[in-house]
């Protein structure tokens, strides 16, 4: 009888220990789960995964990162490009077929940092995105700035932030409206909130260098606006830095959601999949994909000039439209997605994430790589594309300020993108010969 007693305590400390073991996991879920939406993915999940089922040979990975992913039916168009460009030099073509074949790179660039963020901790995986979110434009802009071609950079990096606050921003509110027009579909407005504050932070630092120049108020002419830039550009990254920071680690749960959406978010996150490559294949796709847009993004920009002659369309139109739309497409794709499955926040945290970064991040990022190689890169974007700046970003924090969306909300961003582009394909940029 004492050893029945015995095996009976035995046996209930183990249940207890496992439903302390299971709620324990089940705390630590529901503290990740309700992060910030764009660094969700990012979460300290590494430890409840298993790698057992993970082969560490590289070549069991190229089935999974080549042709798992419908998408990556384009990347033939890579090559294709480079033959062109050597056999043809029909720049037109080799515009098209690059900006094709950059595509499904971007996509898998994307999947690769994703991977690799399952093996590091929240904040190493928010720097990961940081870093690689926008590699792609961070890439043809550091192409475009060694050719000296600075009104390139500038317009293709606005109109990356344009296209995710009204083109992606807009599709996705109409088609998961429209897709759950039965009830009002609700996202975290405090994380809207702070994003828009550093986008029109952004704004002031772009307006001020255009405001010094068109006034002629300079200190010494043509000089000035390019110190004012560089300083404002150093303040911003320390301003993108803190936000990070401020975000991971001081007030990680400030702007977590509440109740019904975080049990949703809970329910939704919790099943997410395990890493499909080891580390270091992350890493190592991290690298070649890198080098391949890198080598794409020369054929790139090499043929704008080009295609825009044969093309019959103006260099800012390629540069703020067509840029942004295709290189982004994989993402722009994600965010409709995810506002379709009602997940609104990750939705803004591709969209208006995506912008935050390209406004705080990129482009001082590329003021002071400029700096470095003796380019004048500054913030002065010229008079019509930092007004064309300011008033998205007032219209689209109004529109985030109640924290819910609609159909109607988006088909209005949706008209507005479509104003701004036909704005630019009658607009003549007028430092065009400069450069």
């Amino acid at each position: 009888m004492a050893l029945i007693e015995m095996g009976q305590i035995e046996e209930k400390t183990d249940l207890e220990s496992e439903d302390s073991q299971f709620n324990s996991s089940q705390d630590t879920r529901k503290r990740h789960c309700c992060e910030t939406p764009h660094l969700v993915s990012v979460a300290n999940v590494s430890h409840t995964f298993t790698y057992k089922n993970i082969n560490g040979w590289p070549i069991k990975s190229i089935p999974i990162v080549l042709f798992k992913a419908k998408i990556n039916l384009l990347l033939p168009f890579g090559p294709l490009a480079i033959l062109l460009h050597h056999l043809t030099g029909k720049h037109g073509w080799v515009f098209c077929f690059s900006l094709l074949g950059i595509i499904p790179l971007a996509e898998r660039l994307g999947y690769a940092t994703e991977q690799l963020a399952f093996y590091t901790g929240s904040t190493v995986g928010g720097l990961l995105n940081a870093t690689f979110g926008n590699a792609t434009e961070m890439i043809i802009s550091i192409y475009a700035l060694k050719h000296g071609m600075i009104r390139v950079v500038q317009q293709s990096l606005l109109g990356s932030i344009l296209s995710n606050m009204l083109l992606v921003l807009g599709c996705a509110f109409f088609c998961g409206g429209f897709i759950h027009h039965e009830k009002v579909q609700e996202f975290n407005k405090a994380a809207a909130v702070v994003n828009s504050g550093l986008l029109l932070m952004a704004v002031m630092g772009i307006m001020f260098p255009a405001v010094l120049h068109f006034t002629r108020t300079e200190v010494h002419f043509g000089r000035s606006e390019l110190s004012l830039s560089r300083f404002s550009s150093c303040i911003m990254l320390v301003a993108y830095a803190s936000y990070l920071f401020f975000q991971l680690k001081s007030q990680r749960n400030h702007y977590n959601l509440i109740g019904e959406e975080g049990d949703r978010n809970e329910e939704d996150y919790g099943e997410e999949d395990p890493p499909e490559i080891s580390q270091w294949e992350a890493i190592g796709w991290l690298a070649v994909l890198t080098a391949w847009i890198s080598i794409l993004s020369g054929y790139l920009v090499d043929a704008i000039q080009g295609a825009s002659e044969s093309l019959n369309m103006p260099v800012a139109f390629i540069s703020v439209i067509l840029l942004p739309i295709v290189g982004n497409a994989a993402e722009h794709a994600s965010a409709i997605m995810f506002a379709m499955k009602d997940k609104l926040d990750i939705t803004l945290g591709v969209a208006i994430g995506s912008s935050t970064q390209i406004s705080m991040f990129v482009i001082p990022f590329c003021v002071v790589v400029g700096w470095f190689m003796g380019r004048p890169m500054d913030l002065n974007f010229q008079l019509f594309e930092t007004a064309t700046l300011f008033i998205t970003v007032l219209v689209v924090a109004f529109m985030l300020q109640e924290g819910t969306s609609n159909y109607f909300k988006g088909l209005m961003l949706i008209l507005c993108y479509l104003i701004v582009a036909a704005s630019f394909f009658v607009h003549v940029d007028p430092s065009n010969g400069d450069d």
